[in-house]
């Protein structure tokens, strides 16, 4: 009895029901620095599941010259994974199929013939390096923007060289840039700097979406300890993010 009452306990909780959807993950299988197998992406999916998501859109990295994916084999791997996952009984909804893309040396010539994989169909999610942010990457930005993409930047709180009251962030916002910061964040997992920005984030208004950015069952657990986080569940009913306008 006392081991079933334990277990009881520590059962996720299903506080990400009012986001919906989680638009940032990386569960195809072998393709980048996330999911190992198709066992380890259909234990996350149940996680997500668990802690109240609705849908996902699997979003794999897109990085010159680490990962060098193709979109048409990306969409081979993630319809794969859509009919292992529906084989397994996996209850959460495989919604959608993006990309994370690096601001890279490549991204201007991926520019030059654009077959972005859209978030929803509609949003290009970026990144930039966590070390040094490239030269010029505002002005591809604006490129981008310019062939008619709406711009979602990936954890700007993990970006050791943008600070919320630095003139940096400030303008990309200006620039119509939508932020998604990680909600693992929130509890520490990137550090108290990346979770301090988040909080001031979110306080200036500037955060439009939350994703998980779940790569592999590690990340998974913390999501799941996170959904027990009650400062994190009043982030959610507090503040009004765009997820669950996606699809």
């Amino acid at each position: 009895m006392f081991l079933n009452l334990f277990r009881r306990k520590y059962q996720p909780r299903p506080i990400f029901a009012p986001l919906g959807t989680d638009m940032h993950c990386h569960l195809i299988p072998k393709v980048d620095d996330g999911s190992k197998c198709v066992e380890e992406s259909l234990e996350c999916l149940n996680t997500l599941k668990a802690v109240g998501y609705k849908k996902v859109i699997i979003t794999p990295h897109f990085q010159h010259p680490r990962f060098p994916n193709n979109e048409d084999d990306i969409v081979r791997r993630y319809n794969e994974l859509k009919q292992k996952a529906g084989e397994a009984g996996v209850e959460i909804e495989i919604a959608g199929i993006g990309g994370e893309y690096r601001i890279d040396s490549g991204f201007a010539a991926r520019l030059e013939n654009p077959r972005f994989l859209q978030v929803a169909g509609k949003y290009v999610l970026v990144e930039f390096s966590l070390h040094q942010q490239m030269m010029g990457s505002d002005e591809l930005i604006f490129d981008l923007q310019m062939k008619g993409y709406e711009v979602i930047l990936a954890h700007p709180e993990r970006y050791p060289y943008l600070n919320v009251q630095g003139l940096r962030m400030e303008q990309l916002k200006n620039q119509g840039v939508y932020f998604q910061i990680n909600v693992l964040s929130l509890g520490g997992f990137y550090g108290e700097e990346a979770k301090r920005k988040a909080y001031e984030m979110l306080e200036q208004g500037w955060v439009e979406f939350m994703g998980t950015d779940t790569h592999n069952t590690m990340y998974a657990q913390a999501l799941s300890d996170l959904s027990r986080d009650r400062k994190v569940e009043k982030v959610l009913e507090k503040y009004t993010f765009l997820n669950n306008t996606l699809l």
